[in-house]
């Protein structure tokens, strides 16, 4: 028994007070949760809900997941993101603390869920940037919440850059507008928190490129000032990616979480999860990605 004791202490030890996650922090395109044209049973109708079958296949996979901080894409305006949250209640996933930002794209937001109290909500709505000469915003602004941690605050910043959509000939597939989008979120988180490596972040959401574009590269340094590392993710079999373009039949890895230096060190595992199980399907476009951090929140 003495052995055994001494064991125990030993592994506290070298353990140190990590030994165990205490947070998980989501992201997930939840794909229009909203009014929007879509294929339904092999029917188009404009201006539909989400279809129930593919709401109860998303409660499905955040119940799977059961993160205490959600942060969703593709969230409809207050109505909708009041309804998700009454039926994640309904489903036994109680997050009674939730905000939605309602930026320049009237019809698509960000939003957090959490099941630990808020201890700030910024709303950036006008988030500046020049294209093509004239003045414009990042269409769905950022939305950043603090949370108060046993180890201080911890920021969680949710972002949505401009889809590949087209807009104009001289800008294939947007390009330049969701690096341009990427570069002015990433000038406003410096602006927030000058020196990374003093300040627990994360910056997540759906980037609408991979890893080695000009989008995801600028929101990972300015200079010689880095902001912080690509979490690494795979899901339950290794694969990597995070979302189906079902038109092309492409899968690829659009949806990211950017830990700043101070944050890393709480990282379990130093990785985080995709998430692919029962229901991830059906639920949406995209896969959730997520990450156990070693804090306590302060409730």
């Amino acid at each position: 028994m003495k052995e055994f004791r001494g064991l125990v202490v030993l592994l506290f030890l070298v353990a140190g007070p990590f030994a165990s996650a205490a947070l998980t922090v989501a992201t997930y395109n939840v794909e229009n949760y909203t009014l929007a044209n879509r294929m339904v049973d092999g029917v188009y109708r404009p201006g539909y809900p989400k279809p129930e079958k593919e709401k109860a296949a998303l409660r499905q996979v955040i119940g799977g997941i059961a993160p205490d901080i959600l942060a969703v894409e593709e969230m409809g305006a207050q109505a909708f993101l009041d309804d998700f949250q009454q039926e994640l209640k309904r489903s036994g996933q109680d997050y009674p603390h939730a905000v939605v930002l309602e930026a320049a794209d009237k019809d698509r937001h960000v939003a957090v869920l959490s099941k630990v109290p808020f201890k700030e909500i910024k709303r950036h709505t006008a988030v500046a940037l020049t294209y093509f000469g004239q003045q414009e915003l990042v269409k769905r602004g950022v939305l950043e919440v603090v949370f108060a941690t046993t180890e201080g605050d911890l920021s969680v910043f949710v972002v949505h850059l401009k889809s590949k959509y087209t807009e104009r000939p001289d800008d294939p597939e947007s390009a330049q507008q969701r690096a341009l989008e990427a570069e002015a979120v990433r000038d406003l988180v410096l602006s927030r928190h000058p020196d990374p490596t003093k300040v627990k972040f994360i910056i997540c959401g759906d980037w609408n490129d991979t890893r080695g574009t000009r989008p995801v590269k600028a929101m990972q340094k300015r200079g010689d000032t880095v902001v912080g590392d690509l979490v690494y993710a795979t899901d339950s079999r290794g694969e990597v990616w995070t979302h189906f373009f079902r038109r092309e039949d492409l899968y690829s890895r659009i949806d990211f979480m950017l830990a700043s230096p101070a944050l890393k060190p709480f990282i379990a595992g130093n990785r985080a999860t995709i998430g692919d199980g029962p229901g991830a399907g059906e639920a949406s476009d995209h896969r959730p990605v997520y990450v156990s951090l070693k804090l306590d929140p302060v409730k």
